[in-house]
């Protein structure tokens, strides 16, 4: 408690070694020559990237988040009606719903490695809203007693200093246990080639998708004619709104093109290549983006279940995981706890869900009102019998009640 006044009165000093969780080495990973990769860079050049981002956010935050208590039997129930449960289902702050405020936590977390929040708390020390903030304003400080302070500089306002109770902090893949690093980060140097693909095709289509010309000229022509020749050119016949413009020559000049090279001509399979990189990045499988040469049932099938087992389900693990970590007391993470329902994403076609509710249904693991939930129906009185099919039927039986 004593530490945590002195923190909130700025009295609590920094580390001042060089340790992994000091700031002034966080960008000790940057290696020269490689070329700056930016996430606003990447997501301008590269739909694939925008795509994988935009699924994995959009559909982690379109499934519940749910808050469950711990049973002594080792059950779980449900909990509703708390302020908690309300800002992850329903209104995160007065200005956004919980699907947006996960949406860019998400976001944030794949473009820049590490994603925050600040938590309003109420007497009670119960979660009453979780307000976004930008991970270029904030910057965290590990103090002296262990603990992080995060410093948050907002545009025109004086830096605040946030107590690592204030503060949802999810990050993602880290060296030092502290700060995340994002897809884009680690695998920058993919990145980078495939944006530079990607910049050589729209330089390519600027040009008419037409190679480089040369003049050829029998004599010595001055420097005045060789610019006024190149000029010329370049006016009649530069960029796709002057093809096929005529050319006048004179003196004995001929003119030759360059014709594409085998590199040239592969460069579209290149990029092909390089989206299927970006898909792999992000953990999103290539036929989830629409990178597919042929597409069948079952493996449209197989790809929808790569994306939630290779791309949600860690995702969501690492989201919970934090959240319990920073809006739980301790008290609370002993008995409660935090989960995404996937099931929605799993469950398929019509008959394929009907044959699992079936089958569920007979061996009582199931009951009808159960199901009927599952589909978004009204229960029904007397529907929540769990009793397997199989045991009411021997106990219809009279037969079977003789022997």
């Amino acid at each position: 408690m004593f530490d945590r006044i002195l923190s909130a009165l700025g009295y609590e000093k920094r580390v001042t070694d060089y340790s992994p969780f000091s700031p002034d080495v966080w960008g000790r990973a940057f290696h020269p020559g490689i070329g700056h990769v930016s996430s606003t860079k990447v997501l301008s050049n590269l739909a694939v990237a925008v795509r994988c981002v935009s699924l994995r956010s959009e559909l982690l935050s379109s499934v519940p988040l749910k808050v469950f208590r711990r049973l002594e039997n080792g059950d779980r129930e449900r909990v509703d009606g708390t302020p908690l449960t309300d800002v992850l289902s329903d209104l995160a702050n007065p200005l956004m719903t919980s699907f947006e405020l996960r949406e860019f936590l998400i976001r944030s977390l794949d473009t820049a490695g590490n994603a925050y929040a600040r938590i309003d708390r109420n007497g009670r020390g119960q979660v009453t809203a979780l307000w976004p903030l930008t991970p270029g304003s904030v910057a965290v400080e590990r103090m002296e007693s262990g603990r992080l302070r995060y410093r948050v500089t907002l545009p025109g306002q004086s830096p605040t200093r946030l107590l690592q109770e204030e503060v949802l902090h999810i990050r993602a893949s880290t060296e030092d246990g502290l700060i995340g690093r994002s897809p884009i980060t680690i695998a920058r140097g993919s990145l980078g080639m495939a944006i530079a693909q990607n910049e050589t095709a729209e330089n390519l289509a600027a040009n008419g998708l037409r190679p480089a010309a040369a003049f050829t000229h029998p004599g010595k022509l001055s420097s005045e004619a060789i610019e006024n020749i190149r000029s010329a050119y370049i006016e009649t016949n530069g960029g796709p709104h002057n093809a096929g413009k005529p050319i006048v020559l004179q003196e004995g000049m001929t003119l030759s093109h360059a014709s594409f090279s085998a590199e040239d001509a592969e460069l579209l399979e290149s990029r092909k290549l390089s989206n299927e990189d970006v898909a792999r990045i992000f953990g999103v499988p290539p036929a989830s983006v629409g990178i597919s040469t042929s597409v069948s049932y079952g493996s449209a099938q197989q790809a929808a279940q790569d994306l939630v087992s290779n791309a949600l389900s860690p995702l969501a693990a690492r989201v919970e995981q934090a959240m319990q970590r920073c809006l739980l007391s301790t008290e609370g993470r002993r008995t409660m706890f935090i989960e995404h329902d996937l099931s929605g994403l799993l469950r398929g076609d019509a008959s394929t869900r009907w044959a699992t509710y079936r089958t569920g249904r007979q061996i009582g693991a199931l009951s009808n009102n159960e199901i009927r939930r599952f589909e978004n129906m009204p229960a029904y009185e007397g529907g929540d019998d769990r009793t397997p099919l199989s045991n009411q039927t021997q106990s219809n039986d009279p037969v079977a009640s003789e022997r």
